[in-house]
């Protein structure tokens, strides 16, 4: 069977520079004195720490787990003692430090005792919240935790696909694996397969790869085609190779789920065979090290491993190193510290030199030459956006579709006056993002003021109801008890005003303290609202009752 090809607009071909690391096998680090593992390795919320500081810990063995549902859990890469749980510099575009647990490492290296599991006789729903506490992420570059990728919910997924492109220079981890390990590869795909219900599962490799190519080709069965895609950057975004095996487009704004079509990282599914049929969490993944060092290739590290320890296992940098890169020259960025750790999103370490990796030019002046706009495989006009981002327009980029970017890279590479187009639409989405966290904190406070409005204004009623009630049960009295014999009282007609006033008072109060403003309550607040009227209305028919 020969899958249709369709071909996308835009992208590039930079010079790949794959032959520096993909010869040689894939070789196991070795064990580091020191691990420093983020509770923050995938997007949504960190994990939250689940030892103290003194405790021991044994390799496998969770040190975080899952907080909310887009999270994922954190297992300790080797055995030894948690001797900190404090903010450390992690792999970040600004240098950032983040909460991470710090482990020295004994030498040991003891497991916990790792518990396959029989996928094929469990629910599918099962299987996911299993992989949740295994750890799982998306090992491309999004971590997108796997188990909430791995749920189809309402929307039914059709086909599965197998991100193997590789296209961005100078990576090969990928490309090593699938050589390497392509029949524990296809377990972990029937394991995806199973827990989508899908029929049609299709990989997509870069036909530079042609050993990859063969080696899934031999280990996939007859109804799993290996497909080889076109070499061209950025051919390995989700969208750009859904389209590109399919002809399917990815709404704007959307995912490839809205058009039933799931897409993972072939290291990913390599990542959930081991968590499912060995029983081992993610605690390792294959990092390219490459560039300016004595011994390129790709190293499977321990998550949480100093990036300065992967570079010493590569031998060292060469002399006239110039930095590092994490990820790849189109979509990585600098790294500001060695000494931060391999997490689940680091796939490539690069040394960067003055020959491969020149002083960026000097940025100069928007031509509107319409290169940026040529290049862009999503269709959109980088310029416009550009403006805007730059003139912190938010809104206006936006209407340019700025979060249908994919970030590639592709309008920074061709752009004759040297922009870093791409820093600026993070900049503005990041902006963006910003502001909506605090309209929707603005929201709940406004959200929480008015119903303590309406609470005390319902105390009030009820405070207003239960006197009327009170005076009327005691004027009633009153009559009743009434000698038609007796004198008449002179201040009977003073109490019977004071009385009619006290009466008027509490039906005015009754009507001023109506609630307002509750039409447009979020649904949280106005279950709640619902809940009280409930329960007053309980007390009252059990009044009534008893009287």
């Amino acid at each position: 069977m020969n899958q249709k090809l369709y071909t996308f607009n835009g992208g590039v071909h930079p010079d790949v520079h794959k032959a520096e690391s993909n010869a040689t096998p894939i070789r196991t680090m070795p064990l580091s004195a020191r691990y420093v593992v983020p509770m923050r390795q995938h997007i949504g919320e960190p994990a939250r720490p689940v030892v103290a500081v003194g405790d021991r810990v044994l390799r496998g063995q969770m040190i975080g787990a899952a907080e909310g549902y887009v999270s994922t859990a954190v297992h300790a890469p080797t055995s030894g003692r948690v001797v900190a749980i404090e903010a450390c510099a992690v792999p970040h575009p600004s240098g950032l430090f983040d909460l991470a647990v710090v482990i020295e490492a004994d030498g040991e290296d003891q497991a916990i005792a790792y518990q396959p599991l029989d996928w094929r006789s469990l629910d599918p729903s099962a299987l996911r919240n299993r992989m949740r506490d295994m750890g799982l992420a998306g090992l491309g570059g999004a971590v997108f935790p796997s188990y909430i990728k791995l749920n189809p919910g309402a929307q039914k997924i059709h086909t599965l696909i197998l991100n193997g492109a590789e296209c961005e220079p100078w990576i090969t981890c990928d490309d090593r694996l699938m050589r390497e390990r392509a029949p524990e590869m296809l377990r972990g795909i029937e394991i995806m397969r199973h827990a989508l219900g899908c029929q049609t599962v299709l990989i997509g490799i870069e036909d530079n790869k042609p050993e990859a190519l063969a080696a899934m080709r031999a280990a996939a069965p007859a109804e799993i085609e290996v497909v080889a895609v076109p070499t061209m950057y950025p051919g390995g975004g989700g969208k750009q190779l859904t389209y590109t095996l399919t002809g399917v487009e990815t709404p704007t704004g959307g995912r490839s789920t809205d058009v039933g079509i799931q897409v993972f990282n072939v290291g990913t599914a390599y990542s959930l065979y081991r968590a499912v049929e060995i029983g081992e969490p993610l605690i390792s993944r294959v990092v390219t090290l490459t560039g300016h060092v004595a011994q390129p290739g790709n190293f499977e590290v321990r998550i949480g491993t100093p990036l300065a320890d992967l570079i010493s296992a590569g031998g060292g940098m060469l002399p006239g190193a110039s930095g590092e890169i994490i990820g790849g020259p189109m979509m990585g960025f600098d790294l500001m510290d060695l000494a931060a750790p391999v997490t689940k999103a680091v796939n490539c370490l690069i040394v960067k030199n003055p020959k491969f990796f020149p002083i960026k030019p000097i940025e100069l002046p928007c031509i509107r030459c319409g290169a940026c706009a040529r290049a862009c495989p999503a269709d959109l006009q980088p310029f416009e956006m550009y403006w805007y981002s730059r003139a912190k327009d938010f809104g206006r980029a936006q209407g340019y579709n700025l979060f249908d970017c994919i970030e590639c890279g592709c309008c920074s590479y061709v752009c004759p006056s040297h922009i870093p187009l791409v820093d600026y639409f993070r900049f503005a989405k990041s902006e963006i993002w910003e502001r909506e966290r605090e309209k929707r904190a603005a929201d709940l406070a406004r959200s929480r003021h008015e119903f303590k409005a309406f609470r005390l204004e319902r105390e009030k009623q009820e405070k207003a109801e239960k006197f009327a009630k009170a005076a009327e049960k005691s004027k009633a009295a009153a009559s009743s008890n009434a000698d038609p014999t007796a004198p008449a009282d002179p201040d009977a007609e003073k109490k019977k005003a004071i009385l009619q006033a006290a009466l008027e008072r509490a039906q005015k109060a009754k009507e001023s303290v109506a609630p307002k403003n509750t039409e447009n309550l979020p649904p949280r607040v106005q279950k709640e609202i619902d809940e009280i009227e409930a329960r007053r209305a309980t007390v009252e028919a059990t009044t009534e009752t008893k009287e």
